[in-house]
């Protein structure tokens, strides 16, 4: 069965294409000059506070999950633990926007096709990266204080990661950043981000301890918030 479409329903429906194209295109050009602005952030201790020069421009509260994989603990050994040290993030980043959560950001393993003077020789395989709306990106590791220590803290240990249970709170540097394909660039000038605030997302306590478990995996529910940081102009 057929059905025609007058000319005046074809006319709204595309007027509200429109529409909803400058809506988008606004809420858009909104949150990229919000972001242009310098925003409050938590006080942090020391380990995970970026280096003086270096401002907050934007916060993503993040859902998603932590993905392991569960390997042999040592090659031919008959132990296995889970991937700890390189868990898989997969999230999405919200930020609030007329009282309505707005989606501007994904986080996810990649290819750090944009290396920086940060990123190690050769380049990890994948990287965390993230990836705004307008397509830009930043590729981070976990920052190396003064000390050679990784930035990180547990949760639990301060009012900025109060999670006990939790994946700890870091502070990670950029080793890498690409502008979106039509110039996008919110995240271009990225310095540093910070993980705070994280509940959830710890490798399991079973089900990976023998050579018989390798090749198990488990997904871990998380939530987090991420600042953005870019160097002072």
């Amino acid at each position: 069965m057929k059905f025609k479409v007058s000319n005046q329903e074809k006319t709204v429906r595309v007027r509200g294409v429109v529409m909803a194209a400058f809506a988008l295109a606004f809420a858009f050009g909104t949150i990229t000059q919000a972001a242009a602005q310098k925003i409050a952030t938590p006080a942090t201790p020391d380990q995970i506070t970026p280096p003086v020069g270096n401002t907050a421009f934007l916060i993503g509260h993040a859902k998603g999950t932590q993905g392991y994989v569960c390997l042999p603990s040592a090659p031919g050994a008959a132990t296995a633990s889970w991937t700890i040290n390189n868990a898989r993030p997969e999230a999405t980043l919200f930020t609030t926007f007329f009282g309505q959560d707005v989606q501007i950001i994904t986080h996810f393993l990649s290819p750090d096709t944009h290396p920086n003077g940060n990123a190690s020789n050769p380049v990890p395989f994948g990287s965390a990266t993230w990836q705004g709306f307008d397509t830009s990106r930043v590729w981070a590791q976990v920052f190396n204080g003064a000390d050679g220590k990784p930035a990180s803290i547990p949760a639990g240990s301060d009012a900025s990661c109060p999670n006990t249970g939790s994946i700890a709170c870091l502070l990670l540097t950029s080793i890498g950043n690409d502008k979106g394909p039509t110039g996008g660039k919110l995240l271009a000038d990225t310095t540093f981000v910070q993980r705070l605030n994280t509940k959830g997302g710890l490798a399991p306590s079973t089900g990976c301890s023998v050579a018989t478990d390798v090749g198990k995996q488990a997904l871990v529910p998380y939530s987090a918030d991420y600042i953005f940081f870019r160097g002072v102009n």
